[in-house]
C-alpha cells in the first residue's frame, strides 16, 4: 500500500478557505432567496455589467435554456430586468438591479475588507511572497482543467 505524504500546512488551509467560502456562498444564496446557479449568475453580472443570456448562460456552464429558467426566477425576485441590447435590435441584456446589487455587496464587501485589513499585517516583501504563491496555487489548479 502506497503511504500519502502529508500535505503542507498551507494545502490544508486552501481547503479551508474552499469550504468557508462555499458555506459563505451559501448563506449569501439564502440571504437573496436564490440557489447556486442563479448566484453564480448575479455574481457575473454585478462584476461585468449587463450580458446577453447566451453569454451569461456560457459562463455560468448551463445551457440557455436553464439559464432563462434562471432569468425568469431572478426578474421575478426583484435582482434582474431584461432590456433591449442596443448592439443586437432583437436580443436583451440582462442587467442586475440596483437593489439586488446593493444588497449583495453589504455582504460581500465586509468579507473583502476583513480580508483585505489581513495583509495589512504583512510588509511589501512578505505580500509579494504570498501573491506570488497564490498566483502558482491558481496555476496549479488550472492546469488541471480541460483546455
Amino acid at each position: 500500500m502506497q503511504v500519502r505524504p502529508a500535505p503542507h500546512d498551507a494545502t490544508v488551509l486552501l481547503r479551508e478557505i474552499r469550504a468557508v467560502s462555499a458555506a459563505f456562498e451559501s448563506v449569501l444564496a439564502a440571504q437573496l432567496t436564490v440557489n447556486q446557479t442563479d448566484l453564480v449568475a448575479m455574481e457575473h453580472l454585478i462584476e461585468d455589467g449587463p450580458l446577453s443570456p447566451t453569454d451569461l448562460a456560457s459562463r455560468v456552464g448551463v445551457t440557455t435554456a436553464a439559464m432563462t429558467t434562471s432569468i425568469d426566477r431572478l426578474t421575478a425576485l426583484g435582482h434582474v430586468t431584461r432590456t433591449p441590447n442596443p448592439a443586437d435590435r432583437r436580443g436583451v441584456l440582462v442587467v442586475p438591479t440596483p437593489e439586488s446589487t446593493q444588497r449583495a455587496m453589504a455582504s460581500i464587501l465586509p468579507m473583502v475588507s476583513g480580508i483585505d485589513r489581513v495583509l495589512d499585517d504583512f510588509d511589501d516583501t512578505e505580500r509579494a511572497v504570498i501573491v506570488d504563491y497564490l498566483e502558482k496555487v491558481i496555476a496549479a489548479y488550472r492546469s488541471h482543467l480541460p483546455s
